[in-house]
């Protein structure tokens, strides 16, 4: 049986019938429940949470293709890199110079890989965080896990990176 079609009025939608002959409201229905719901979480994500997360996984798309140059220029000129772990069996913190990193990126002959996962945003006015697992993969071989925590502030040139801080390790990590 062939489907018909109501004749359309001026101005009105052409509706279309299914092969028992009846109309069908329910589709209407659940495109236009679905509908707010998918627009909201386009707006979501084009929020600032959004931006935000988007400076940081730019930052590892830098790094991974060796480019320390636009690293830095996702970082505000204040930045501090700390790395947490045990030293010498004793829990401690070291701050690492952005420098170092840049350089150790930009002299790097390996592809430095580091895949996030269970990204969590907060963003309030100009201050953001960022709080993600990863994993540091150097030419496609594990190197190690951990969480890295950022803190980010918008300025006159966007978001820009504070403060990097880090775990490290090569127990309990995801997938391993």
């Amino acid at each position: 049986m062939r489907a018909a079609t109501n004749p359309p009025s001026a101005g009105a939608w052409r509706t279309r019938t299914t092969r028992t002959g009846r109309w069908t409201p329910m589709v209407l229905g659940l495109v236009l429940a679905i509908s707010p719901a998918m627009v909201g979480g386009l707006a979501a994500q084009e929020g600032p949470e959004a931006a935000v997360e988007a400076v940081v996984q730019e930052l590892f798309d830098h790094m991974r293709a060796g480019d320390a140059d636009a690293m830095a220029e996702l970082m505000h000129p204040e930045v501090r890199l700390v790395t947490t772990g045990m030293q010498g069996g004793t829990p401690g913190a070291q701050v690492v110079p952005v420098g170092a990193w840049l350089d150790g990126v930009r002299n790097s002959t390996a592809v430095l890989d580091e895949e996030l996962y269970d990204v969590e945003v907060r963003v309030n006015q100009g201050l953001a965080t960022v709080w993600t697992g990863y994993e540091l993969r150097v030419d496609g071989e594990f190197s190690h896990c951990g969480v890295d925590a950022f803190q980010l502030v918008r300025t006159g040139d966007g978001w820009r990176i504070l403060q990097v801080a880090d775990t490290r390790t090569t127990e309990g990590c995801p997938g391993r």
